[in-house]
């Protein structure tokens, strides 16, 4: 089987024949098949059947045509090793059932075991490796992002309840992240032993931070992560999430590979404010989408022209895939950042005559 190791490629920052793209929320419910599975299974029962999630995980591969696999997943599978009782609701998220506002809380977390109580995320993870003919990128949520569901107990948009642990009980704050960054290195590592061939560290609202509360309270965990796993040789990503580009100077000295862009940073501004040491990720605001295709397009164009000015560039949303998004909107962008990105980058090549 043909191997396509684009993505993998310049996430390394190597050269390439075009830009590869992939999408947050791939696998998701723009597609008509996906709604039928889940019309029958919520998202945790699809997790929970190998077959099924590597299936579900396969279909955008096959029908975009991407360059990478996203693992079907959610960033809150392994908080249930913790001990963490949870379910996620449609319509609102995440909801914990005893949310976590003291030390003692924090305390009773156990140790996460991958082996014994995740062992069906891994035999997925086996099934696409052997599927796959494009990487598969596996992902965890990072500390403060998973903190603000434990503790907020369902989404926030102000993360009071959050920040007041982390500003009035800074011990106990401290503790749930090495905590909660432990789970994510032995999580992750345990992905990548089963077959993954990429991860992304989802930071989802970690945006809600000034950079300096974010460097004293958050960046120490996501610096240990990166380290603790920088000798697995695959390609490693951050995605600071939403509102996060105030944060992206603080990331220069991090051991990631690529950092993701949300769309109100544009790519050439990212790579300055990141120092120029990794590959990018972004942007496409996702609800461009529904906009009319000559502007789609437009917007793409501009993107995929500021991203191939370096090598270590790959295309995608801001952030993930709405339900109202449109397969065939996504397979024609999909084409056009391969054929316009290859045209592009062989004329920026060509020998002058």
């Amino acid at each position: 089987m043909t191997y396509n190791d684009t993505f993998i490629r310049a996430c390394r920052r190597q050269d390439t024949a075009y830009t590869p793209v992939w999408y947050m929320r791939q696998a998701g419910r723009y597609d008509p098949d996906y709604r039928t599975i889940k019309e029958k299974y919520s998202l945790l029962e699809i997790c929970r059947q190998p077959e099924l999630a590597a299936e579900v995980t396969l279909m955008p591969v096959r029908k975009l045509g991407v360059d990478a696999a996203i693992l079907y997943s959610d960033i809150m599978n392994p908080v249930a090793s913790l001990g963490v009782e949870f379910d996620i609701v449609k319509n609102i998220g995440p909801v914990i059932e005893n949310p976590i506002r003291s030390a003692r809380d924090v305390d009773l977390l156990k140790p996460i075991d991958v082996e014994g109580d995740l062992s069906h995320i891994l035999e997925t993870i086996a099934i696409l490796d052997k599927e796959l003919d494009v990487p598969l990128i596996t992902f965890a949520g990072a500390p403060f992002t998973i903190a603000s569901y434990l503790i907020e107990g369902r989404p926030s948009k102000n993360y009071h309840r959050t920040k007041e642990m982390m500003f009035s009980q800074p011990q106990v704050w401290e503790k749930l992240m090495d905590k909660l960054g432990d789970m994510v290195i032995a999580y992750l590592r345990a992905h990548v032993r089963s077959g993954g061939k990429a991860f992304q560290l989802f930071d989802s609202w970690v945006g809600a931070l000034a950079p300096r509360d974010f460097e004293q309270y958050v960046l120490p965990t996501i610096t240990r992560i990166f380290a603790e796993l920088a000798d697995l040789d695959v390609p490693k990503i951050y995605f600071p999430g939403v509102s996060s580009g105030e944060l992206l100077p603080c990331l220069t000295r991090l051991q990631a590979d690529v950092i993701g862009l949300d769309w109100r940073v544009s790519i050439t501004e990212g790579r300055r404010r990141t120092g120029g040491s990794f590959a990018v990720q972004g942007n496409l605001d996702p609800y461009l989408l529904t906009a009319p295709a000559d502007v789609l397009q437009a917007r793409a164009k501009e993107i995929i022209d500021e991203g191939i000015q370096q090598p270590g560039y790959i295309f995608n949303l801001g952030h993930g895939l709405f339900p109202e998004a449109s397969l065939d909107t996504l397979k024609e962008l999909t084409d056009y950042v391969h054929e316009y990105s290859a045209a592009a980058i062989k004329q920026a090549t060509a020998p002058l005559t």
